[in-house]
């Protein structure tokens, strides 16, 4: 087979351009333009293995949606309603976008639930949904594991919640959200989808523009387990033995218990997370091969949203799962994708967009092979002195079969050298491992191998892998049972200090070793604590400072749970069947999660790999050879938190999301005291030339001419006028207006007709000064730039106060708030900020930060970095955000915020101007000191500033 040398070929920010292709008769995977269909491979009927390549199956409707969706993109979103185009807008603007850029497959999954929602119907002709089977709708969106599915679910939320607050009559959107998460660890997880939750999405992300923080909270989300969703039939109930037997609940009490305070809404959306666990059972099949917990499983989440539906109304269910599988009910191994799939963004892309490791697999090596001539380490469990072996039930004492032993020295050498690099790269916390048994028989029997050393690793100089204490043995099925035992467990110290809940004997806390907190609790804690101790231990792999911290080798039978996202697996054994494409991705999808998003020069994503044998990724890309070097360590990164032992230098600052204004009575404005608007004719088009293409050449003698002048007679005064007065009336709020919306425009119009008839308003070119139709052209194409700098005239002289508006759930924010984050970029230690760290972007603000630093006028400060102390601005009409760069407290007691600047221009002057307002609104509050702001142009110029802020010098 022909080897794949780099995987990583698109960015993942754009459409991806190319794609491998796996060629079933010379077995090779060869580079084809274009974005590969969506679709999925299954095993052909005569394949009696895995080895069979396969075929591929289109997803129809996908694919018929795509194309559909980019057209309705660049044509601007015809059909959405304002709110949605600003989300949008929002989320694709460069500025906004500077730190938290979404990927590409996030937002196509998000733009095509709003086109089937919003878009004409004429765009969606031919556009049919298949139903589950069920009363209620739902649409799914099929991301591969690492592809930020739960950013997409907040844009969900926020995109349904703010259109419903802003027009409660429209019944497309709902303002009650049901979130449903197939476990413990997942739903912990998907807390940060609410929006009062002090690590929500919404402001790590910015999926939400500024001032609609307010709109967003006036939403109900509730996250629950599938656990939640649980009823007694009456067949149940006839079974039990006990004295109490009350009848099942009715649906409107199982949905009161059910919603809680989301009791009494209706038409209500559900978001299930991971829904491939939540189908209908096929009324033809009693399923045979499919374990009861997952018939049990499905049956209670689906009949709960059933039970609800006919009790509330479900507008829509939307789905979300990398794998959205279920069984069909034909054939034990058969499953079937969800016929509701609208949007995939696959495993294989991922792979190519660099959002998941690299998978790499042995492809020869230089032993015997099989009977299709491939490594006998490509697909261990299928090699005949393997497959009984591991199949029967055996003690755990007995040994495994000799090529099992040798993948483990094998990859078990590979770990070792990349433990080795890790350490003196730095990093403390190792590498890890994890196998995928079939049973529990043989998850046992590595163990114990493990445990006695039976792979002779010591020998071989690799006896970390056997140190008990970082040996992690869990069943799926005993992580599921911890999972519903802990279910309504939320809250657990690292300590776990409290009283036992069968015996109210005291529980002893942790001792302060990590290394043995687990053995001195094994007796000392209560069944549901000991499942908590499981959980989190499992979810924690590779977290300092958390139970799973050192665990390095990870023995599983199952896939894992969904949500574990270790981020340190570089090494997995599959030692099971794999008889679909499916079970390849849901194993190999448990080790991909990256640890770094940087990007190189090329655009594209540094790789990251994770090695495997065992999983046959026939016709899956994936890289191979014979003599790979082991998985790199990550890049160093550093640590950026703030620190206790630095607490006297915490900054307090009020979080303002908008300045009100209380405006005179009378509007005025003085001419003569008026900056001057200087507009540029080559800044805009006003004629165009179009000539026909000819053999791939303009043909000048078939010239065609569009030219503005003829409609000039159009834009007339007054209308410009109007218009200009309407746009700042319908931008800006005024609650403190006390007149009439009559009157205030009345006034404004009286103001904008003056400054467009005075010589305020300076164009370059004297031919269109000398032309009226010219320059009222001009003013039409730079309508935003005059509205703004009118207002902020108009602004700046009739403001008689201003009134600050703090976020209602966090309306003061500190550097204590900001959360560890981690990063590669160069960074300094400086002794007057309370963060451990101050990342420098470059050597200038490296220079300004040193100078704050040792200034004798300066008693602490911060780099804004991850603070997100934030100043809205409107800059030609559009609000925006301007994150200044340092907040100083100076020894006087006062505040100076400073920014840093080399080349000034008219959106950075604006953003001064509102800075300027911030600081005049928050010292009339009066309630968070005296705060000042200063421009440094030079690093020479710092300390001036600093010098002249201390003395009170403007």
């Amino acid at each position: 087979m022909k080897n794949i040398n780099k995987l990583i070929i698109n960015s993942p920010y754009v459409e991806p351009q190319q794609y491998w292709e796996y060629i079933r008769d010379t077995r090779e995977f060869i580079l084809q333009e274009g974005r590969r269909p969506a679709g999925y491979v299954v095993a052909s009927e005569s394949s009696k293995s895995f080895d069979d390549p396969g075929i591929f199956v289109e997803i129809d409707l996908v694919n018929t949606i795509r194309p559909r969706i980019k057209k309705w993109r660049e044509d601007g979103y015809p059909g959405v309603t304002g709110i949605t185009k600003r989300l949008l807008q929002h989320w694709q603007d460069p500025e906004e976008r500077k730190d938290r850029r979404f990927f590409f497959c996030q937002l196509e999954a998000i733009e095509t639930l709003i086109w089937l929602t919003e878009a004409p119907e004429a765009d969606k002709t031919g556009i049919d949904i298949p139903s589950d089977g069920g009363e209620f709708s739902r649409w799914c969106n099929k991301m591969a594991t690492g592809s930020g599915k739960t950013v997409v679910m907040s844009q969900l939320i926020a995109w349904n919640v703010l259109n419903k607050v802003a027009n409660g009559k429209d019944n497309r959107f709902s303002k009650n959200v049901l979130v449903v998460a197939p476990g413990l660890t997942v739903r912990n997880r998907l807390s940060v989808l609410n929006p009062t939750g002090p690590e929500n999405y919404y402001e790590e992300f910015n999926i939400v523009p500024s001032g609609l923080m307010d709109s967003l909270r006036q939403g109900k989300i509730k996250i629950i387990n599938w656990h939640a969703l649980a009823w007694q039939t009456e067949e149940k109930i006839a079974k039990k033995k006990s004295v109490d037997k009350r009848g099942a609940k009715s649906d409107e009490a199982y949905v009161k218990e059910v919603l809680g305070d989301m009791a009494n809404a209706s038409n209500i959306i559900v978001i299930n997370d991971e829904a491939h666990h939540a189908w209908r059972i096929p009324a033809e099949s009693k399923i045979k091969g499919i374990k009861k917990e997952d018939i049990e499983e499905s049956t209670v989440w689906v009949g709960g949203l059933d039970r609800i539906h006919r009790s509330r109304g479900i507008l829509r269910c939307f789905d979300f799962s990398a794998t959205p599988f279920a069984p069909s009910g034909k054939k034990a191994s058969e499953e079937a994708l969800y016929p509701w799939i609208v949007s995939d963004f696959g495993l294989n892309d991922a792979i190519e967009a660099g959002l998941v490791k690299t998978p790499r697999v042995v492809v020869r090596d230089d032993g015997n092979v099989d009977k299709d001539l491939r490594s006998r380490l490509y697909h261990i469990y299928m090699d005949e002195t393997v497959k009984d072996d591991i199949n029967q039930k055996a003690d755990e004492s007995v040994s495994l079969p000799d090529l099992i032993k040798n993948a483990y020295l094998l990859l078990g050498k590979d770990w070792k050298a990349t433990k080795d690099d890790w350490e003196e790269a730095g990093y403390k916390i190792p590498p890890v491992m994890i196998t995928v048994a079939n049973t529990t028989f043989t998850s046992a029997r590595i163990k114990h191998s493990f445990d006695k050393d039976s792979f002779a690793l010591s020998v071989a100089g690799l006896g970390d892998l056997c140190i008990p204490e970082k040996v992690l043995q869990i069943d799926s099925s005993i992580l599921q049972k911890a999972e519903a035992e802990t279910s309504e467990f939320l809250v657990f110290s690292d300590e776990f200090s409290g009283k036992d809940d069968d015996n109210e004997n005291e529980v002893d806390t942790l001792g302060e070793e990590q290394k043995t907190k687990n053995q001195q609790l094994k007796t000392k804690i209560t069944k549901k604590q000991q499942a908590e101790l499981l959980r989190r231990t499992v979810d924690t792999v590779g977290k300092i400072g958390e139970p799973g911290e050192q665990i390095q080798n990870v023995i599983s039978v199952g896939m894992l749970s969904e949500g574990w996202d270790a981020k340190t697996v570089t090494h997995i054994m599959g030692l099971r069947a794999f008889s679909s494409q499916l079970l390849c991705e849901q194993v190999v999808g448990r080790g991909l999660r990256r640890t770094s998003y940087d990007v190189g020069e090329d655009g594209l994503f540094e790789p990251e790999y994770v090695n495997i044998f065992g999983v046959p990724f026939t016709f899956l890309p994936h890289e191979g050879g014979q003599d790979g070097p082991p998985p790199p360590p990550p890049k160093p990164k550093t640590e950026i938190k703030p620190v206790k032992e630095k607490a006297a230098h915490e900054i307090s600052f009020p979080n303002v999301v908008r300045i009100d204004h209380i405006y005179k009575p009378q509007l005025t404005l003085d001419l003569e005291k008026v900056k001057s608007l200087e507009l540029d004719p080559y800044e805009s088009i006003t004629e165009a030339e179009l000539a026909a293409i000819i053999a791939g050449k303009p043909n000048p003698a078939a010239l065609s001419e569009i030219d503005l002048k003829e409609i000039a007679e159009k834009f007339r005064l007054q209308s410009i006028i109007f218009r200009i007065a309407s746009t700042i009336y319908n931008s800006e709020k005024k609650p403190d207006w006390k007149g009439s919306k009559e009157t205030f425009l009345i006034q404004l119009i009286n103001i904008i007709e003056k400054f467009i008839c005075s010589n305020k308003i300076v164009i370059k070119n004297p031919l269109f000064n000398q032309d009226e139709s010219r320059k009222r052209i001009l003013i039409m194409l730079n309508m935003n730039k005059v509205v703004q700098h009118i207002w902020n005239e108009i602004r700046a002289v009739n403001t008689q106060a201003l009134t600050p508006v703090f976020d209602k759930e966090n309306p003061i924010r500190s550097t204590s708030d900001i959360r560890t984050w981690w990063t590669s970029k160069p960074n300094e230690a400086f002794d007057k900020t309370h963060i451990n760290f101050v990342v420098v972007d470059s050597k200038w603000e490296y220079l300004e930060a040193k100078t704050i630093n040792e200034s004798k006028v300066v008693e602490s400060f911060v780099k804004n970095d991850h603070l997100n102390f934030v100043i809205y601005y409107n800059y030609q009409g559009v609000v925006r955000r301007f994150f200044p760069d340092f907040i100083c407290k100076l020894t006087n007691g006062e505040y100076l915020i400073i920014e840093t600047k080399g080349q000034d221009n008219e959106q950075n002057k604006t953003k001064r101007a509102y800075l300027d307002e911030w600081c005049r609104a928050v010292n009339e509050h009066g309630g968070f000191g005296k705060w000042g702001w200063a421009v440094s142009f030079d690093p020479n110029d710092l300390e001036r500033l600093l010098s002249n802020a201390y003395n009170g010098i403007p």
